[in-house]
């Protein structure tokens, strides 16, 4: 008798046969942002409305600055594998290939800006 797993069953199926890494790295996205993001917003909340040089200094600790980091570099990833699912399921042909060059352009722009600004910031 052979035993598979629900997973097992669900390798290889697909018209692009990633179904289930695609389903297991947003899943792990999703749940790394569900414990970083409720943490940086309450760093990020007690430094909005304080002078220049409190945030500058709330944001040259180590933590709140790779927690920023973190946060901007798993969740543009998510939103970039989001997206790029979300088109594919509703555009087709070359409508469908400029809205995920875009989308994925958006999400890296948005990342190295970000790591740009903390850089200027942390150091």
């Amino acid at each position: 008798m052979r035993y598979l797993t629900a997973r097992k069953r669900a390798e290889g199926k697909g018209a692009s046969h990633t179904g289930t890494e695609h389903h297991w790295s947003m899943t792990l996205s999703a749940v790394g942002l569900a414990f970083m993001v409720p943490a940086w917003l309450y760093i990020f909340g007690s430094a909005l409305g304080s002078g220049r040089e409190e945030v500058l200094a709330t944001f040259a600790r180590p933590f709140p600055a790779i927690l920023t980091a973190l946060v901007l570099v798993i969740g543009m990833r998510h939103f970039a594998m989001g997206a790029t699912n979300m088109i594919e399921d509703y555009l087709r042909g070359s409508a469908r290939k400029m809205a995920v060059i875009f989308v994925i352009s958006l999400a890296w722009m948005i990342g190295a800006t970000g790591i740009f600004a903390l850089l200027k910031i942390a150091l």
